[in-house]
């Protein structure tokens, strides 16, 4: 089992497991093609036994004003202040068995390549604990963030930690 670049040929894969795992987050193919277009550095398949087991989808990013769901970025900003971690998803068999941090870690290198120092994320209410046991913690947000992050779910929140 390992994370590698994710290549076009896994975006099918890729949307089909964010459709199993966020069911209540939709996203079309067209929002991971564009962000593995933008910032294929950032994007990572996990390959378990030649199959999807999980992806990250992350790019640099700037501000605290979260992409809304299901929307294309068309750039990425210029230059950028922090790495954003748009998803990150595993199959159910592979949960519980250190993948998850090994992505993490990734965007860590990613965002150290590009010369930034602070993850940040939106997490749904459902993610919400586990990634406070990764060390993010809720960033103060403004109005129009509040709005966006309701777009997700009442309990959604904008996340951060620095880059280990």
């Amino acid at each position: 089992t390992i994370w590698r670049l994710m290549t076009p040929d896994d975006l099918d894969h890729v949307t089909a497991l964010a459709a199993t795992v966020h069911p209540d987050y939709p996203e079309e193919a067209a929002i991971f093609a564009e962000r593995l277009r933008l910032a294929p550095e950032g994007c990572m398949s996990l390959i378990e036994k030649g199959q999807l087991g999980g992806y990250l989808i992350s790019h640099p990013w700037r501000g605290l004003l979260s992409p809304p769901l299901n929307t294309l970025l068309g750039t990425l900003p210029s230059p950028a202040e922090r790495w954003y971690i748009h998803d990150l998803a595993l199959a159910p068999h592979a949960r519980g068995q250190g993948y998850a941090q090994m992505a993490i870690a990734r965007a860590e290198d990613a965002a150290r390549a590009n010369g930034l120092n602070t993850l940040t994320l939106t997490s749904t209410r459902h993610a919400l604990q586990f990634w406070t046991r990764q060390g993010f913690a809720p960033e103060a947000v403004s109005v129009e963030e509040q709005a966006i992050l309701a777009s997700y779910d009442p309990q959604a929140c904008l996340l951060s930690r620095p880059v280990g």
